[in-house]
């Protein structure tokens, strides 16, 4: 199925999917997100961080049918949050949803992410997915529980699987979070911090189709904590958050 969104027109959802070598991952991927958001204006950005397997050919193979699929490819592998970020700064849609490319989490979750943003109204910051059902190896799902009980105990943002791909979030909102390396990790509780209330919804994991994690646990781990830090003086230095008010002198 094609969808007839046009490439001119504005989307609504902007659906960035960072990646680096998942060719045998994507076409079944950008399939499985047509057929999600099948019922509305979306755009797909692909966020290519150097791949070297071929990802640039697969993502043309797709794009001469789908007007809806862009392909942003950094040079050189620069990390998943600097390929978030590039997605973000790209996106055209109003709404802005996150989802690996590795194939494990599941495009389905999109429209209930998004129906759930917008239900939620300006003072719903972010819906983040929370994955059960974990298909990775005992020890990763050891090291995860346990990165996430020190990490909700420090920031007190009330999720319990912070790691989770699926996101969505105003792009507006996702603009006002201070970037650093590694933020795409604590988008909740940088979303409270900037007086956004967060939820969540529980999503099922797969398991990997093709190739493997480009992603270790003590290198994950050990920069982990120190991200968790700062994230914690981030959060101690916003002491008050304003309420705005213009005065308006004219009608306009």
């Amino acid at each position: 199925m094609v969808s007839q969104f046009s490439a001119v027109e504005v989307p609504s959802v902007s659906v960035i999917v960072p990646c680096r070598d998942e060719a045998e991952n994507m076409p079944a991927l950008i399939d499985e997100i047509e057929m999600a958001l099948a019922d509305a204006q979306f755009e797909a950005i692909v966020v290519d961080d150097g791949s070297t397997d071929g990802s640039a050919g697969v993502l043309a193979t797709l794009a001469e049918t789908r007007p809806w699929l862009r392909h942003i490819r950094h040079t050189q592998p620069c990390g998943q949050s600097a390929t978030v970020r590039t997605g973000l700064l790209a996106a055209k849609g109003e709404i802005v949803a996150t989802i690996d490319g590795d194939g494990q989490n599941n495009p389905i979750y999109l429209a209930t992410l998004t129906a759930r943003l917008v239900e939620g109204g300006g003072t719903l910051g972010i819906v983040a997915g929370q994955r059960q059902r974990r298909t990775d190896s005992g020890l990763k799902r050891l090291a995860s529980r346990m990165a996430n009980g020190l990490r909700g105990a420090i920031l007190k943002d009330g999720t319990a699987d912070s790691g989770c791909g699926l996101k969505a979030l105003r792009r507006e909102t996702f603009l006002l979070l201070p970037y650093f390396d590694g933020w795409h990790r604590y988008l909740p509780a940088l979303a409270i911090r900037e007086g956004y209330q967060v939820a969540h919804i529980d999503v099922v994991d797969r398991e990997r189709r093709h190739g493997a994690s480009k992603y270790g646990i003590i290198d994950r781990a050990i920069v982990g904590i120190l991200d968790l830090f700062g994230v914690w003086w981030l959060l101690r230095r916003r002491k008050r958050i304003p309420d705005v008010m213009e005065t308006k002198f004219h009608d306009r």
